[in-house]
């Protein structure tokens, strides 16, 4: 259930029409990629300079969209002005659908006492059930090293906005990243929804997987590591995978797990 709210989204409505559709797309297109520069956003959505920035400074105004400077390579400041790079800021993140709100949490909370903490993990494997018994055919029908990428097609599908790539740490493997959970603020109080999830990733990748990053923790971007399949645990996504996914939910950031 969304959140209520008394005042208007300022990224939907239709007395705005073609100009709120137009600036929706920046705010996701920040959501998905950011931080990222005025001048990439307006290549990716075909707008002007000026365009985009109008756009860029109704986002801000309404604090939507922050804007920052940006990390320079190889740690070198270059001379001149810094370049500016935008990034989704947390009142932002909130103007895209959450699926669960303070009820949801009532309701969680109220399970795991009267009931138990244990109750709680088996509503969230439930609720998991489904994403997996729907991906599970897709995953299947094709080779495995094409699964993380259809993957997080099939997650953007469903509002997570997302994207597959290469593990930037050594030993390869692959990288998973959801750039919008819609139960961010739930599973803040209750990572086994996040330990669901990754479990329900690790079978149907049929291979470890390890959660580097939640934005229910604070972090920008929910982050999977997935293991090149033949490594780690000889394939298997029993007790490795389920301890870096309890280490994961309970802190930071980065989150290292032993092997």
């Amino acid at each position: 259930m969304p959140h209520a709210t008394s005042a208007p989204n300022p990224l939907s409505g239709p007395e705005r029409g073609a100009e709120t559709g137009t600036r929706a797309r920046v705010a996701r297109l920040i959501l998905e990629k950011g931080p990222i520069t005025a001048s990439d956003l307006g290549e990716r959505l075909g707008l002007t300079p000026a365009g985009i920035r109008r756009h860029l400074d109704n986002l801000t105004s309404e604090g939507l969209v922050e804007a920052r400077d940006a990390r320079p390579h190889g740690g070198r400041r270059r001379r001149g002005r810094p370049a500016r790079v935008f990034a989704i800021t947390e009142a932002g993140r909130d103007h895209f659908v959450h699926a669960y709100d303070d009820l949801a949490s009532s309701a969680l909370r109220f399970l795991a006492d009267t009931v138990g903490p244990e109750a709680v993990a088996e509503f969230a494997r439930s609720q998991v059930a489904d994403l997996e018994r729907r991906y599970k055919p897709q995953l299947d029908a094709v080779p495995q090293e094409q699964r993380v990428r259809l993957l997080a097609e099939a997650l953007s599908n469903d509002g997570y906005a997302a994207t597959a790539g290469q593990a930037p740490a050594p030993g390869g493997g692959d990288q998973l990243c959801q750039h919008h959970c819609p139960v961010a603020h739930v599973a803040a109080e209750f990572p086994q929804l996040c330990e669901a999830e990754v479990e329900a990733f690790a079978r149907l990748l049929g291979t470890p997987v390890r959660r580097l990053a939640t934005i229910a923790h604070g972090d920008g971007v929910c982050t999977t590591h997935v293991t090149p399949r033949g490594d780690g645990a000889g394939g298997e996504t029993g007790t490795p995978v389920s301890k870096a996914i309890r280490q994961a939910a309970g802190g930071g950031s980065q989150h290292q797990t032993d092997d």
